[in-house]
């Protein structure tokens, strides 16, 4: 028995210093990123072949942040990303949750090949479609505080409407539904409950782990946008982060700035993540228990 306990903790020792060294592996790039971006550029690239380029010594300032907020409307840009990847992300799930409820709870003429189309569009590359969808939105009316307008380029809807719904985000809603009870939806509908009354009272509340997931990903895909906002908006006002990475990349090149503007939009990201990182832990957890 005394051997068998020593095996064991010699296993969780091993398994937890493999954890650590991959841990530090992928924080190594973003203690690089926030100490380059408290470091000037000259001393920057000289500490690159070593070992000071992880450590915060030598000329430590926060110049390079003052210095990007004079190159850039950073605030502008960060909040038009939170707007653009909020909204989606929250339509983005009450969506794909409804529709993943359907196809897996509601018996309908034609489900299964609808799913089978829309699972289909995920190994479609966003490149192929883009111009059409570009041409499309560049002609769709639209009914605001100003009357009725045509075309969609230079505004925060032709950002989220387009990437409300995706295949992904109805295959992770779709296959966690698949594993609740069956009982309870038959026990509702017994009791006279509604689709709408089960979804929202039944459902959803069971389902934190996926909605944690596909909120973080849908997140990720869409704060991290870049193609799309560059084709369709061309006013200051609209851009997201991404696109206002091109400011420091004009004239003259300054390194601690673009650290130190990376530092800055890597916030909204960390602090989402570590808002929803238990119910995301315990998604992946449960991805390996049944029944």
């Amino acid at each position: 028995m005394a051997f068998s306990s020593d095996t064991h903790r010699l296993r969780l020792a091993v398994r937890y210093v493999v954890l650590c060294l991959i841990a530090v592996i992928f924080v190594f790039p973003l203690v690089f990123m926030v100490v380059s971006s408290l470091k000037p550029d000259q001393q920057l690239l000289a500490d690159t072949a070593s070992l000071r380029a992880f450590l915060p010594v030598g000329d430590i300032s926060l110049d390079n942040y003052w210095a990007a907020f004079r190159r850039a409307p950073v605030a502008l840009f960060v909040m038009n990303s939170v707007i653009i990847t909020g909204v989606t992300v929250a339509l983005s799930l009450f969506f794909c949750s409804t529709a993943a409820f359907a196809f897996v709870f509601v018996n309908w003429k034609g489900r299964d090949l609808i799913l089978s189309i829309i699972l289909a569009t995920l190994i479609v590359p966003f490149e192929t479609i883009a111009i059409p969808l570009l041409l499309i939105s560049s002609k769709l009316p639209w009914i605001g505080l100003d009357g009725v307008t045509v075309g969609w380029l230079n505004s925060y809807r032709v950002q989220i409407i387009p990437f409300i719904v995706d295949g992904l985000t109805v295959f992770l809603f779709v296959q966690f539904f698949k594993d609740l009870p069956s009982e309870l939806i038959e026990a509702a509908r017994v009791e006279g409950a509604s689709w709408f009354q089960i979804y929202r009272r039944i459902v959803m509340p069971l389902s934190g782990p996926v909605l944690a997931t596909a909120a973080i990903l849908k997140f990720l895909a869409m704060y991290n946008q870049y193609l799309w906002p560059l084709m369709v908006v061309q006013e200051e006002g609209y851009r997201p982060v991404m696109v206002g990475l091109q400011y420091f990349f004009q004239l003259n090149r300054a390194w601690g700035e673009i650290m130190a503007y990376l530092s800055l939009i890597t916030v909204p990201v960390l602090a989402f993540y570590l808002y929803l990182q238990k119910a995301f832990i315990a998604s992946i957890a449960s991805t390996g228990v049944k029944g």
